[in-house]
């Protein structure tokens, strides 16, 4: 099928849940954005600063990109004047780094805090306890360039679905937990971001709010050798 007939059949099958689909455009050309972008889909996750740097002046400007991979401190100046969310906040180092770009490009950054609720110890995230001592602590009550928008985790490479589901739960339990017990200026608990081409259908059962979907749309990856 076409990138227009996959977007559609994805919008249709997660439209009674009322989640947004980020289609994940990493190493495809702009090409391939355009063509998904022309038939209405305007968010677009990409995991390297330098990818989206390259595609972002060849593309419309209406397009939302989401920094969906794991972001270095020293590029997130690169970002900042235009990025429509960070997915991938898993430090406070990393967030206060953040927030001085925003003051700097004097916008408020949208982000979502990076849980690691996967087996694999190679994924990326904070801790759950981590973020409940964040919170706790209020430590992110000072970061006022930035906007907590909800959590974001990486089930694991499984075919075990229970383990899956169990992860996403997790996950969204964290955020109910969350948004009950810290309210600040800076957050919104609006997004459970979770859920991506193999297990979308899971995530969407558990309670995503957003699915960052690629390989479903675009194919599969082509990387540069």
């Amino acid at each position: 099928m076409s990138i227009a007939q996959n977007i559609s059949e994805i919008r249709n099958e997660i439209k009674p849940y009322g989640s947004k689909l980020i289609a994940v455009s990493k190493t495809h050309p702009a090409e391939a954005v355009r063509e998904a972008f022309e038939c209405g889909q305007v968010d677009f996750g990409e995991n390297k600063v330098q990818e989206v740097q390259d595609k972002k002046p060849l593309l419309p400007s209406e397009i939302h990109w989401h920094l969906i991979g794991h972001l270095q401190s020293n590029k997130v100046k690169y970002i900042a004047p235009y990025v429509h969310l960070i997915h991938s906040v898993d430090s406070l180092r990393l967030l206060e780094e953040i927030n001085k770009e925003g003051k700097k490009n004097n916008r408020i950054i949208s982000c979502l805090l990076q849980v690691h609720i996967a087996q694999e110890e190679t994924k990326f995230g904070a801790d759950a306890n981590d973020i409940r001592t964040w919170l706790a602590d209020r430590a992110l009550d000072a970061f006022q360039h930035v906007t907590i928008k909800g959590l974001m985790g990486m089930a694991s490479f499984t075919s075990d679905e229970k383990i899956v589901r169990q992860e996403f739960r997790q996950l969204k339990n964290l955020f109910d937990e969350s948004a009950k017990n810290y309210q600040a200026n800076n957050t919104q608990w609006e997004e459970v971001c979770m859920g991506m081409s193999a297990d979308y259908k899971l995530a969407l059962d558990e309670g995503s709010t957003m699915i960052r979907i690629g390989s479903a749309i675009f194919g599969n990856r082509t990387y540069q050798t």
